[in-house]
């Protein structure tokens, strides 16, 4: 018979699940309303952000009810904790979406700057780490929440290529100076949402097996850079 804890551990899923979609789609309305040059698109964001907000509360909740009636005891408590920063971390993943609109708004309201190719890039690899987090979640799988921390290394290349392009380009055309900090400022929200999904991956592997990998993953990544 299954456990009332696993069911209601599952309903915890379902809602991170669903809280992921909505953040996945915030910023996807933003990337696309930035490329085709959408303020509807940009509008939406806001309007899903609101949901995600709703969302994030739910959860807690959710998070502080099982805490509170079902007294969790190793395993079961590790993936309450990952949980309730997973849910953190979702949050604010909305929170830079909703950065990423405004700084597109800026940006479509005068000339572009240049073809975008490297931000279409950089979001499509930030959305994959947004699905896998949480698929890595759901399915317990460590394996694909160790995928998630490699990505973010084409992630940070990507930023940084945008940022040395930009700098290239306003050296010779001084004018487009704020359209090409608008561009570094999109690349960087990008990049803090990646941060945001390699936290919650590094809590995934923490939730299942219970080893701590925060600043181990990172001097590691350091070490790779420096060789």
């Amino acid at each position: 018979m299954e456990r009332h804890f696993d069911v209601s551990l599952r309903e915890l899923k379902e809602q991170l699940v669903g809280m992921a979609g909505l953040v996945e789609r915030a910023i996807e309305c933003a990337t696309l309303g930035l490329v085709q040059r959408d303020r509807a698109l940009m509008t939406q964001v806001h309007e899903i952000e609101k949901k995600i907000n709703e969302a994030h509360i739910a959860v807690d909740d959710s998070c502080v009810k099982l805490l509170a009636l079902q007294q969790p005891l190793a395993a079961d408590l590790r993936l309450i904790v990952a949980t309730i920063k997973i849910n953190t971390d979702l949050e604010r993943m909305g929170d830079q979406a909703v950065n990423i609109a405004g700084n597109a708004t800026r940006y479509i309201s005068a000339e572009p700057l240049k073809p975008l190719v490297d931000l279409p890039r950089m979001f499509e690899e930030v959305r994959v780490m947004v699905r896998e987090t949480i698929d890595s979640f759901v399915r317990t799988d460590a394996q694909l929440a160790r995928e998630v921390l490699r990505r973010d290394d084409l992630v940070d290349g990507l930023k940084n290529k945008i940022f040395r392009d930009v700098l290239e380009h306003v050296k010779i055309n001084a004018g487009d100076i704020e359209q090409g900090l608008n561009l570094i400022l999109i690349a960087r929200n990008l990049e803090r949402i990646g941060d945001h999904a390699t936290n919650i991956a590094e809590d995934v592997i923490f939730a299942i097996s219970g080893e701590d990998i925060r600043h181990s993953a990172r001097i590691e990544t350091i070490k790779q850079a420096l060789t």
